[in-house]
């Protein structure tokens, strides 16, 4: 094991241990094949230098991608056949080249929206519509279902915690919204926008403050709830939709008046910007944090419908629960005890307590139980 300068990383070789950054977030799996796209992805978080096995680090053939091997640890013929048989639903997803790829690419489009958010502040000069939207598009290239994109999404939540991955990740769930309210492509396409557009007030926010582990401090935490405002400002010159800069600037408004800054009621929300509202919050709980794993889906409708009907528009939240809970019908999850189950059936009145079978064939209704979902496996 040789430790390298990340300037001196090249794709071909395999690294000796896993790349964190100085805040703990996983970046690259120790024994996994370093190719352009995982070496920028290094460059990209400051990351100064990588453990790398010192038997593997003659170049590749630069001109070659390998997406079997763009994230995870090159394969044992032998051992991988064994574990395969025995793998949960979630580890076929992350070993799929689709989801490797699909990986790779978000990477790529994240570190692209950076640049394209960097220099619009410095600029400030017109924001092009296109070339964002064009980003998202390549992310739902190949016909991927809603399934497949919440999987996706939901195998990654640990690989990567930036605002602009935040972003991007609203951006693809406000969109599927959208689909499930039957809206036209064009305001589709505004949607996304606003999905992608909806945090760049987070760009006037030290980073010391938007990635502290501890605590804010009250001063902090009123800084931090100035960035609908900030962004807001940012774009309320730019020849945008007015849906995209309301919903920069009324996304952490709630329909019962207990959101901000202004604190609207439902009447006085722009409609997209409850829409973000949905996929932010959604997006943000199934996120690691410092002080907690990520939630599984169905403990976020849980926390939904505790308060959901109160706090978002019935029509957008119902659409969106009912969504997501049929999207993981028919996946084994991990109950709260401990024990391994699969939806058969979802409950309507209760959509985070289906009805699950054991794997002795018993089924538990856990809208009658104390038991809930733990997460998916």
């Amino acid at each position: 094991m040789k430790e390298y300068p990340t300037s001196e990383l090249q794709p071909g070789m395999v690294t000796a241990a896993s790349v964190r950054t100085k805040r703990g977030q996983l970046i690259v799996n120790s024994g996994v094949l370093l190719n352009r796209a995982l070496i920028s992805r290094i460059e990209f978080y400051g990351i100064p230098s990588v453990q790398i096995e010192e038997a593997q680090t003659e170049p590749a053939d630069t001109d070659v991608y390998d997406s079997e091997q763009a994230y995870f640890p090159a394969k044992n013929p032998i051992t991988e056949q064994g574990s395969v048989a025995n793998a949960s639903y979630s580890q076929k997803i992350k070993r799929s080249s689709q989801f490797q790829q699909f990986q790779t690419d978000f990477t790529l489009r994240t570190n692209d929206l950076k640049e394209c958010f960097d220099e619009f502040i410095a600029s400030g000069g017109t924001m092009n519509q296109q070339e964002l939207l064009t980003k998202v598009a390549s992310l739902l290239s190949g016909k991927k279902t809603t399934i497949e994109i919440f999987d996706m999404l939901h195998n990654m939540r640990q690989v990567d915690d930036s605002t602009y991955a935040h972003c991007m990740n609203v951006a693809l769930i406000s969109r599927m919204i959208g689909k499930w309210l039957h809206f036209h492509k064009e305001d589709l396409d505004v949607l996304t926008l606003a999905g992608l557009l909806h945090d760049i007030g987070k760009t006037k926010i030290p980073e010391d403050v938007l990635n502290k582990n501890s605590k804010l401090t009250d001063e902090e935490f009123q800084m931090v709830r100035k960035h609908p405002k900030y962004g807001y400002d940012i774009l309320k010159n730019q020849p945008l939709d007015s849906r995209i800069k309301r919903a920069a600037l009324m996304h952490h408004e709630r329909c019962d008046g207990s959101g901000y800054p202004t604190g609207l009621t439902t009447e006085e929300i722009d409609d997209f910007a409850l829409i973000i509202a949905i996929a932010d919050v959604y997006d943000a709980m199934t996120a690691a944090r410092s002080y907690r794993a990520p939630l599984c889906p169905f403990q976020v409708i849980a926390e939904f419908e505790k308060d959901g009907l109160q706090k978002y528009k019935p029509k957008y939240i119902l659409t969106f629960l009912e969504h997501i809970a049929t999207t993981y019908q028919n996946n084994r999850v991990l109950l709260s005890d401990g024990t391994g189950a699969k939806i058969v059936l979802l409950n309507h009145r209760h959509l985070s307590k289906p009805l699950v079978q054991l794997d002795d064939g018993a089924c538990i209704d856990l809208d009658k139980s104390p038991l809930y979902i733990q997460s998916l496996i």
